[in-house]
């Protein structure tokens, strides 16, 4: 999608179609009579009949007349002025988005607002917008046959500022957004392959040439060099399968010689389970369980675009659970990176394995903080549903500017507790820990478990299982990947000073 910022009259203006937001109970402003004039009162005539009240998310489209220059006039509705929030723009953004695709119009002009809206600047506002509309316009058709019939994709948006001394700044913050949103469309595309497509070497090589592409620095260990170092829990999981397994290291430096952040992604490439298997339905869906790693990827490419003023490294750990005559079995007992032994008891938690390795070769950075994302536990969808991650962690400080950064981005996030109690559910009598402790509070025991390699630095968990995929679209939420933790992360990196 191209984007341009102009500064412009928007009746004058000729477009297949213009959007305009409409605030509730804001309906008689200047523009709106204007158009009403320009219409013979049609506008005036669907508030009446109750066709039209500028409630959240309701649309109405209107055909223009020789006395307008667009063709076509959408009106969105935006709700109350005092309960507008930037997800309220981001959700407007999609819905137009999805009504040009239904009556497959590619090309279209957007007046995101008026005048000020309940305190949001008017960069804020038009970067919510196209948000929203670039994130609703994504899908994932590589493998898909061209087809005439299928909704075309938006080609063209101008967006106009009410006044010529704010398109400047506008047109710098729609940028950021396209970069943005650059790296939630990488996250969704990696997420979205087929298995049979995504090995953990498919996933190393993606990752290097992104970040030749933005000019990261990248290291990617094999087996041998995990064998080396010592990568017993990791290289466990991966014993199953014979796609070899990748450890995935990337550095983005944009401040100098601080200490990084240390951003680290489960990179399940597929998990069918290992010997403990899944059931059969939906396990095609265990393509997605390598989220956490896609999100990890894309918000490093996107920092390293945005320019951030921040030293970040990228850890994922990349491994494909299968059963197999090699695989590992419950009640193997392996011994990870940092020397203590886990009495593996269901071998469809190897997440939490894999993370525990990646956790401490965090630690040789000398991190002064370390995000771990993952598509942990199938328990955080029963406590959650698909409308929030979990959010646990060491530092109350970094969780609360986590769930800060969620809500801003609209990608929430909802803490639980991590008390010392349930540690005590992974006691083992045969090695140091068990891998489980049980069906109650499972989110939180695999989080308890990760806290065990994460003691020597600030650490919060995502878990992002109910999060990372959707089996049908929302808003700009489309049907498959989400992308679910980029907009997240890079928020939380941009007011991490």
């Amino acid at each position: 999608m191209n984007i341009s910022v102009l500064h412009d009259t928007a009746l004058k203006r000729t477009s297949p179609c213009l959007i305009l937001g409409v605030v509730a109970k804001h309906l008689t402003t200047p523009l709106l009579q204007k158009i009403d004039k320009a219409l013979d009162g049609v506008l005036e005539r669907a508030v009446q009949a109750g066709e039209f009240s500028g409630s959240a998310q309701q649309t109405l489209l209107l055909h223009g007349s020789r006395k307008l220059a667009p063709e076509r006039l959408l009106l969105i509705g935006l709700g109350k002025e005092q309960e507008i929030t930037l997800e309220t723009l981001r959700r407007a953004g999609a819905t137009a988005a999805g009504l040009l695709r239904e009556r497959r119009l590619t090309d279209c002009t957007l007046l995101a607002a008026e005048g000020p809206l309940h305190g949001l600047e008017p960069e804020t506002i038009a970067s919510a917008w196209t948000e929203g509309m670039i994130l609703a316009d994504y899908r994932f058709e590589r493998y898909r046959s061209a087809d005439p019939q299928r909704p075309p994709s938006l080609n063209e948006l101008t967006l106009l500022t009410a006044g010529k001394q704010e398109q400047a700044t506008v047109e710098a913050a729609i940028r950021r957004t396209e970069q943005l949103c650059s790296g939630v469309a990488l996250a969704r595309d990696l997420v979205n392959e087929p298995g049979n497509v995504k090995s953990p070497a498919f996933l190393a090589e993606r990752a290097a040439a992104m970040a030749r592409e933005v000019g990261l620095q990248c290291t990617i260990l094999d087996r041998p060099a995990l064998e080396q170092e010592g990568f017993g829990a990791l290289l466990g999981v991966a014993q199953g399968s014979i796609r070899e397994p990748r450890l995935i290291v990337l550095h983005y430096r944009g401040a100098g010689e601080e200490r990084p952040v240390a951003l680290v992604g489960k990179g399940v490439v597929f998990d069918a389970g290992g010997i403990s298997l899944k059931p059969g339905e939906k396990m095609d869906q265990m393509k997605m369980d390598m989220a956490g790693g896609a999100a990890v990827l894309g918000t490093l490419q996107a920092a390293a675009r945005l320019r951030l003023p921040v030293n970040l490294i990228g850890i994922i750990p990349a491994v494909e659970n299968l059963p197999s005559g090699s695989a590992m079995r419950p009640g193997d007992i392996l011994t990870s990176l940092a020397g203590r032994t886990i009495e593996v008891l269901n071998t469809d938690a190897e997440g939490r394995l894999i993370l525990a390795d990646a956790l401490t070769y965090a630690k040789r950075f000398e991190p002064r903080e370390v995000i771990d994302v993952a598509t942990l536990t199938g328990a955080c969808i029963i406590a959650l549903g698909h409308h929030a991650a979990a959010v646990l962690g060491n530092h109350q400080g970094l969780v609360r500017q986590l769930q800060k950064a969620g809500e801003q981005s609209g990608e929430r996030c909802w803490q639980l507790p991590l008390w010392d109690e349930y540690g005590e559910l992974l006691k083992s009598e045969v090695a140091d820990m068990k891998n489980i402790g049980g069906r109650p509070a499972g989110t939180i025991t695999a989080a308890a478990f990760l806290q065990n390699f994460a003691k020597d630095f600030r650490w919060a968990h995502l878990d992002i299982a109910g999060t990372a995929w959707q089996e049908k679209s929302s808003d700009y939420r489309p049907a498959g990947a989400t992308g679910f933790g980029v907009r997240l992360l890079i928020r939380h990196l941009s007011q991490e000073k």
